[in-house]
């Protein structure tokens, strides 16, 4: 897996729901022998489904394993200021006026109720690489949108 960039607080966001998933494994696989002895397991939809949570969940956990072990801090990282990258937070208005501010994260940690987007986003794909001053037409699902760049800083926790 390719590196990741995460803030430490979705870094520990993460090492939080990776301990809790490993909380749960033993208490699936319990369920799994209880099931098993209820006989038949073709037929036996109980041991099934907690067979097949047990994968969902390993999956899960190798996942986070993973992207924990690939994560730089982005706090950490000598990111240029200058332009809109990931772990910056930028100040847009729209051609309505309207000023909005956004931090560019990881998808990991994306979380529009707190305005951190996606990199992978429409509006954080148009944005990257553009410097203050600047205008960009950002195609949004809704239709093509200018936005001014009015302030580009590193991300700073809340």
């Amino acid at each position: 897996m390719s590196e990741i960039y995460l803030t430490r607080e979705g870094r520990k966001k993460l090492i939080k729901e990776l301990s809790e998933l490993q909380k749960r494994k033993p208490l699936i696989q319990d369920e799994i022998a209880i099931a098993r002895e209820h006989g038949d397991l073709r037929e036996n939809a109980e041991y099934h489904a907690a067979k097949e949570t047990l994968a969902n969940l390993m999956r899960r956990i190798m996942e986070l394993d993973s992207k924990i072990a690939c994560a730089k801090i982005i706090e950490e990282q000598n990111i240029d200021s200058d332009k809109v990258f990931i772990g910056i937070t930028v100040t847009i208005k729209d051609e309505d006026g309207a000023d909005y501010r956004y931090t560019v994260v990881d998808l990991e940690e994306a979380d529009p109720a707190t305005n951190k987007i996606s990199i992978q986003s429409p509006l954080a794909q148009g944005l990257l690489g553009h410097t203050v001053g600047e205008t960009v037409i950002v195609e949004l699902p809704a239709g093509k949108t200018k936005f001014k760049i009015l302030k580009i800083s590193k991300y700073q926790r809340n």
